[in-house]
């Protein structure tokens, strides 16, 4: 094959660079536990008739009514149930939001913040693709869901996920500027991450899972609840044994239409007071992403910027 065929270095991002998980430096979380878990719960909403979304069974011609419906259990049931069951247990969480509720559902964000939780933005709606604006749109849309959120809420979101984790190449030069502090759309890496950003802004990456997630799992590969509970458990032990060596973030991603299902939720249950007995123990610390964003702020010395 001739050697134009090998052109080089492939395309880069360009937003951190290689650093293999053994060679990083050493921290401890606030609490002196090494492994820190939080739970993103995932609150949607969903244009009726148009639009995206996770689909229960075959997608039907618009107004496609199962699967939208299917989708809206969670909000008006499901969401509910998950947070009497996190109050059962005393557990945070952040919320991640779509600006769309406070029109469709407010009390439901209101419970949120009534918690305590973390709120996180999280879109307008999931019916769309942030990667497909254009640079003005997707500023446009960074600025009013977090101006949304601090008018409706009282407080600034400092993270973002983005709808449907979609980027233009441009998203995190905007989060930078429209002043988020974290994003949770890579799941790159088991560490906080500084990225780069066009202006130099500070942004950080908190790992978000994609393998540790009801649509993917439950959807996707059809998983059944109690497997998906034992999956939880079992990543949380392997990763307590890995923390000895680095200090380690584990997230659970949750979305009240799957996990707020009543034969899922007995088995999520499940989990979620394994998690609650580790807490008590002080082998985690259980948290929101945006106080763990909070703290590796603070560890400038231990975790450094990337090289321009």
């Amino acid at each position: 094959m001739p050697s134009s065929a090998y052109p080089g270095l492939l395309p880069d991002h360009g937003r951190y660079d290689y650093v293999p998980i053994h060679r990083r430096a050493d921290y401890v979380w606030p609490n002196g536990a090494r492994l820190a878990v939080y739970i993103g719960f995932n609150l949607e909403h969903f244009a009726f008739g148009e639009g995206l979304g996770a689909k229960l069974g075959p997608a039907s011609p618009e107004p496609d009514v199962l699967n939208y419906a299917w989708r809206d259990y969670g909000n008006r049931v499901g969401a509910w149930r998950c947070l009497e069951l996190f109050d059962q247990l005393n557990l945070p969480c952040a919320a991640l939001i779509n600006t769309a509720l406070y029109d469709y559902c407010p009390e439901l964000v209101a419970a949120c913040v009534a918690r305590g939780d973390e709120l996180v933005g999280h879109g307008h709606t999931n019916s769309e693709r942030q990667g497909d604006f254009s640079e003005a749109a997707e500023h446009e849309l960074l600025t009013q869901c977090r101006a949304r959120i601090e008018k409706e809420s009282g407080k600034f979101p400092t993270g973002w996920l983005s709808p449907w984790i979609s980027e233009s190449r441009l998203t995190p030069d905007l989060l930078a500027e429209t002043g988020y502090r974290y994003t949770l759309n890579w799941c790159h890496d088991d560490q906080p991450i500084r990225m780069r950003t066009r202006n130099g802004g500070s942004l950080w990456s908190i790992p978000y899972p994609q393998e540790l997630n009801d649509i993917p799992m439950m959807v996707g590969r059809l998983m059944d609840a109690k497997d998906f509970s034992q999956i939880i458990i079992d990543n949380y032990e392997e990763m307590l044994l890995q923390s000895r060596q680095q200090p380690l973030v584990m997230g659970l991603a949750l979305h009240p239409y799957i996990v707020g299902q009543p034969y899922r939720l007995k088995h999520l249950r499940r989990a979620l007071e394994r998690l609650i007995q580790a807490r008590d123990a002080g082998e985690i610390w259980l948290t929101t992403p945006g106080a763990i964003c909070e703290f590796v702020e603070t560890q400038s010395a231990v975790v450094p910027k990337p090289q321009a």
